[in-house]
């Protein structure tokens, strides 16, 4: 997993509360466990006129030219503004697979659903809660200036405006930190511990011969 320290990005606003699974990446797309491929897919149904469907080709399909995310002012945006209670419905982790697939790297919200929360923090997204009424001077500043960045500090736990005229802090849980820090997802935590792993093994090999005849 890419390690996660500063984020000096473009923000795109999607300006809707209670976005759940489905609708960042809907479950037709759901045939595959990779963590990659699904960026192509994200919002599709907002994001195209058409009805999607898994290996349709997107450039042929029809693209709804009122979505933020096919705006060209947009384009490339590796933050996400949105409304509360992101990420709501099921558990699906290919949510965050699809987000960041597509290029995002954070999501700024009020509040997020649970399990979509904590799927970003294991997959090197960074969910970041702010008070509703920060998130509000955000949407308002994203939608008056083009080209709006922001950077995001996770070591300091900051995220600030570029001329650093707003900054807003956040909390993360201390444990996801060391690991978004470090990049390190489950398995990486596994291996940090690979020679006990192994010491267990031959242990496990030499007193019960029997289970690897």
């Amino acid at each position: 997993m890419e390690k996660f320290l500063k984020l000096e990005g473009l923000v795109a606003p999607l300006d809707r509360a209670n976005v759940d699974t489905d609708a960042i990446i809907p479950k037709q797309f759901l045939k595959s466990i990779k963590r990659s491929g699904f960026g192509v897919n994200l919002f599709d149904a907002w994001r195209f006129k058409d009805v999607g469907e898994p290996g349709v080709d997107v450039s042929k399909r029809t693209v709804n030219p009122d979505f933020v995310l096919n705006q060209s002012r947009y384009q490339g945006a590796q933050i996400l503004l949105a409304r509360k209670n992101f990420g709501c419905g099921s558990s699906r982790e290919h949510a965050p697979w699809a987000l960041s697939d597509f290029g995002f790297k954070a999501v700024i919200a009020p509040s997020f659903g649970e399990i979509f929360f904590n799927n970003s923090l294991k997959n090197g997204l960074l969910p970041i809660v702010l008070r509703e009424s920060e998130v509000e001077q955000l949407f308002s500043d994203v939608n008056a200036f083009d080209g709006f960045k922001l950077i995001v500090n996770l070591e300091e736990q900051v995220v600030s405006t570029v001329d650093l005229a707003k900054a807003f802090a956040f909390d993360i849980d201390p444990f996801r930190k060391h690991c978004l820090l470090n990049g390190l997802d489950d398995i990486g935590l596994t291996l940090q511990h690979v020679d006990q792993i192994k010491q267990f093994e031959e242990r496990h090999r030499a007193s019960q011969p029997w289970l690897f005849s």
